[in-house]
C-alpha cells in the first residue's frame, strides 16, 4: 500500500461510467420491472453503493476510506438496447475514490446481469472507464478519449 500519511485531506471526487448491452427483450422487461427477481435498477443501484463502500476489501492495495455519498444513475437507451451506468463518489479524505467509482459501476452493471440472466445469458458489459475525478495532489482530470455522443 502506498502511504498517504502526509497527503492533505481534501474533498475528492470521481465520476465513472459503463454499458450493459442486452436483447431488445429484455430491455423492455426491465423497463416495465418484469423481472421476476425484482426491481432491477432499483436492487442494482443498491448493489453499486454498496460495493463503492467495499472496495478496499476487494481491490488489494486500495485503503478503507470513509464515503460521504455514492449517487448511480442509468441511462436507459432504448433505440439500442442498452443501458448506461454512471457512478459519482465523494470523500473528504487523503487518498482518492476512483476505484470505488469504477467499482460501483462494475458491480451494478453484474447486478443487472445476474438479475437477468435467466432471460439474457449474452448480455455485454462494456466500456467502464473513469471520466473525471478531482482534489488531490495531481489535481482534476477529464477522460479526452470519450467518443463522441457521450455525455461528459
Amino acid at each position: 500500500m502506498v502511504d498517504i500519511t502526509e497527503k492533505a485531506v481534501t474533498r475528492r471526487e470521481a465520476i465513472a461510467s459503463g454499458t450493459i448491452t442486452m436483447k431488445p427483450e429484455t430491455f423492455q422487461m426491465i423497463v416495465r420491472r418484469e423481472i421476476k427477481k425484482g426491481d432491477v435498477l432499483e436492487v442494482a443501484k443498491i448493489a453499486g453503493i454498496m460495493a463503492a463502500k467495499k472496495t478496499s476489501d476487494l481491490i488489494p492495495m486500495s485503503h478503507p476510506i470513509n464515503i460521504t455519498t455514492v449517487d448511480i444513475r442509468f441511462n436507459p437507451n432504448q433505440a439500442d438496447s442498452n443501458i448506461g451506468i454512471e457512478s459519482k463518489v465523494r470523500v473528504v479524505s487523503n487518498t482518492g475514490v476512483e476505484m470505488e467509482a469504477l467499482v460501483a459501476v462494475s458491480v451494478t452493471a453484474l447486478t443487472i446481469y445476474d438479475m437477468c440472466k435467466s432471460t439474457d445469458r449474452e448480455m455485454v458489459i462494456s466500456d467502464i472507464k473513469l471520466l473525471k475525478k478531482s482534489g488531490g495532489k495531481s489535481g482534476d482530470y477529464i477522460n479526452r478519449k470519450i467518443p463522441k455522443g457521450e455525455k461528459e
